[in-house]
């Protein structure tokens, strides 16, 4: 078993968050993982990207190379195009739909959407619409998350056992709602 995943978006969305509930999910599969994070402007909603490495056999270096992700997961939707030339041939990008628009000259939503359609495995969902509906707006990045399970390779009952691990000290509700956003995530994708 082996997952190459770029984790990516704008500071502040949860990015090292859906890093931290992955982890923790491999390592309590006895897997290995290497993680390398670029936090960049991250305090002022510059872009933030992490690799997380998963694998059966151990993993030499914690950088992604060019064409060898096999998940792209991002908070926003340009932000995963950046990243495109690392993604493999049959990868995945699982990203938001809702733009956050952060630099004057950002690209039409539009164009940005045509990129995608040029790719197999795409999954764009309008995850903030998905926690309001669902009452968990501080959870978007927890409903990503669930719309990327299946192309993780990692079992549902793992993540959400890491959900529970990861935010057991933020108290119940907390976990709760995380769970749930979870599974939101999971049957919208």
């Amino acid at each position: 078993m082996k997952t190459d995943i770029i984790l990516c978006g704008v500071g502040g969305q949860g990015i090292l968050s859906i890093a931290t509930i992955i982890g923790e999910a491999a390592m309590k599969e006895n897997l290995y993982i290497k993680q390398a994070e670029v936090h960049g402007m991250s305090q002022r909603g510059g872009d933030v990207q992490s690799n997380l490495r998963i694998s059966s056999t151990p993993i030499n270096s914690d950088l992604i190379p060019l064409g060898g992700a096999d998940v792209i997961i991002s908070m926003e939707p340009m932000e995963a195009l950046r990243y495109i030339p690392y993604l493999c041939k049959n990868g995945w990008i699982i990203t938001s739909a809702t733009p956050f628009v952060n630099i004057p000259n950002y690209p039409d939503i539009e164009a940005i959407k045509a990129e995608y359609a040029r790719l197999p495995h795409v999954i764009m969902l309008d995850i903030e619409a998905l926690a309001k509906d669902n009452s968990v707006p501080r959870s978007a990045n927890v409903i990503l998350l669930g719309a990327a399970q299946h192309a993780l390779g990692i079992d549902y009952e793992k993540l959400e056992a890491a959900i529970r691990r990861v935010f057991a000290r933020k108290g119940d509700a907390v976990v709760e709602a995380n769970i749930k956003a979870l599974a939101v995530g999971r049957q919208a994708q």
